[in-house]
C-alpha cells in the first residue's frame, strides 16, 4: 500500500500483532529484532520475516528501514526511540512512552527538531464507534459533558504465580497498572473530550505482595498456560489497584478504577460520558455498540455501520454493517493512518493520531497520580 519500510524491535505479543497489521495494510516488515539472536530467528521463521538483527544498532542502521516499531519492556522504550530519531527514522512506540518525563519530553523535542513523525501507540483510539462517539461530543450532542468515568479491570495476574516482566519495576518502571492499561483510558477520555486533566486524587493498593517469579520468561497473557516448575518468591512493589478521581478543564469531574486482579474481567475497559443534553458510553468488549442515553426518550443503541456513522469517521470503519470489528483491526486503522501521513509527505498537516506529546503528556499525568497515591492528597497536574 505504502513504499516504505518498516523494522519491528520486540517480539511478545505486541510484536506480532503490529506486525500482523502492517502486513494486512502492505507494509513490508523488513526485518525485527529479538531479545536474544536465536529467539529472533524463531520469530523470523514463524512470521516469515526475511532478516534477524543482531543488535538495535544494526537495525537503525539499516537504509531500508523507514519506520522503527518499539514493541520491547518500557525501560527500553527511551533509549531505543532516542537512536532510532538520532538515525533520521520514524517511531511508533509502545506505551507508556517513557518511565519518567524528563525524558519524554526530550524525545518529543528531538522528533520535532528532526521534523520526523513520532507515534505513540494508542491503537484503542481507532474503534470506529470510539471516533463517532468523538464526533458526536464535538458537535454538542450530549452537551456540556459533566461526568468522565469508566475504568480498565483485567485478570491476567490475578494468582501468586501470574509473572510478567511488567511486575519489575526495573523493567516496566514505578507504576504498572496506571502505565499499562491507565495510560490507555486517560488518553481516550482526554481525546474524546478534548479536555485535559487539571487534578488528580489517587489510591493504590497492592493485594499480592509476594508473587512466584518463574526463572524462565512468560509472555504476556500466557500465565495460565505456563505453569513454571521452578520459581522464586519476590516482593511485588506495583499496584494491583488504582483508583483516581479527576478534575478537567471545564470543570467536568471523574473517576477511574483500574485492576489487573478482577476475577473473570479478561479485558474490560470501558468508558462513559454524561453531558448536560445525553450521555455515551462503550465498552471494549462488545466494540460494535455504543449506547446513547436520554431522559425524556427511550435510550439507543448504536451498532456500528459506516453507512449510518458520520462522514468524517466512516474510513475508520473497515466492513460493513453486520460485519464486525475487534482488537486487531484497531492497529490497521492506526497504522493506516500513520504510514498515509508519513507517504504523504506534508508534516505541516497536524496529525489525527496520537504522537509523542501526547505520550509525553500521559507521563506527566502518571507522575502526578503517583505522587498522589504516596501523598495520600490532590495533586495539580503541570502544564504539559
Amino acid at each position: 500500500m505504502y513504499r516504505l519500510g518498516a523494522a519491528v524491535a520486540g517480539l511478545g505479543f505486541m510484536g506480532s500483532t503490529h506486525i500482523e497489521a502492517l502486513r494486512r495494510l502492505g507494509i513490508e516488515v523488513v526485518g525485527l529484532l529479538g531479545s536474544t539472536p536465536e529467539k529472533g530467528r524463531v520469530a523470523a521463521e514463524s512470521l516469515g520475516v526475511p532478516h534477524v538483527y543482531a543488535s538495535f544498532d544494526e537495525l537503525v542502521a539499516d537504509s531500508t528501514v523507514d519506520v522503527v516499531h518499539i514493541c520491547t519492556p518500557n525501560y527500553l522504550h527511551y533509549p531505543m526511540a532516542k537512536a532510532a530519531l538520532r538515525a533520521g527514522k520514524c517511531v511508533v512506540c509502545e506505551k507508556p512512552l517513557t518511565t519518567n518525563s524528563r525524558e519524554s519530553s526530550e524525545l518529543v523535542q528531538m522528533a520535532w527538531e528532526a521534523r520526523l513523525v513520532a507515534v505513540v501507540n494508542y491503537n484503542l483510539r481507532y474503534y470506529p464507534l470510539c471516533h463517532e462517539a468523538r464526533v458526536r461530543v464535538q458537535v454538542g450532542e450530549i452537551g456540556e459533558v459533566r461526568l468522565i468515568h469508566g475504568g480498565y479491570l483485567q485478570d491476567w495476574l490475578f494468582l501468586s504465580s501470574d509473572w510478567n516482566w511488567r511486575l519489575d519495576p526495573a523493567l516496566g518502571g514505578e507504576l504498572r497498572a496506571v502505565a499499562d492499561i491507565g495510560t490507555h483510558w486517560l488518553d481516550m477520555v482526554t481525546w474524546l473530550t478534548g479536555r485535559k486533566v487539571t487534578a488528580v486524587m489517587a489510591d493504590f493498593a497492592t493485594f499480592i505482595p509476594n508473587r512466584l517469579k518463574p526463572r524462565q520468561s512468560v509472555d504476556t497473557f500466557a500465565g495460565k498456560m505456563q505453569k513454571p516448575e521452578e520459581a522464586e518468591e519476590v516482593e511485588v512493589r506495583t499496584e494491583d489497584y488504582a483508583a483516581v478521581l479527576l478534575t478537567f478543564e471545564g470543570g467536568a469531574r471523574g473517576v477511574l478504577i483500574l485492576s489487573q486482579v478482577s476475577a473473570g474481567r479478561k479485558n474490560h475497559f470501558w468508558w462513559e460520558l454524561n453531558g448536560s443534553r445525553a450521555s455515551l458510553s462503550w465498552d471494549q468488549e462488545h466494540p460494535n455498540e455504543l449506547w446513547i442515553g436520554h431522559r425524556d426518550r427511550p435510550n439507543e443503541l448504536v451498532i456500528k455501520d459506516p453507512a449510518l456513522m458520520h462522514p468524517d469517521v466512516r474510513s475508520v470503519a473497515g466492513y460493513p454493517g453486520g460485519h464486525a470489528e475487534g482488537y486487531p483491526d484497531t492497529f490497521l486503522q492506526l497504522y493506516k493512518d500513520v504510514y498515509g501521513y508519513i507517504a504523504a509527505g506534508d508534516l505541516s498537516r497536524p496529525p489525527t493520531f496520537p504522537t509523542f506529546e501526547d505520550g509525553h503528556r500521559e507521563i506527566v499525568l502518571c507522575e502526578a497520580i503517583l505522587k498522589s497515591a504516596r501523598e495520600r492528597r490532590w495533586v495539580e497536574v503541570p502544564d504539559q
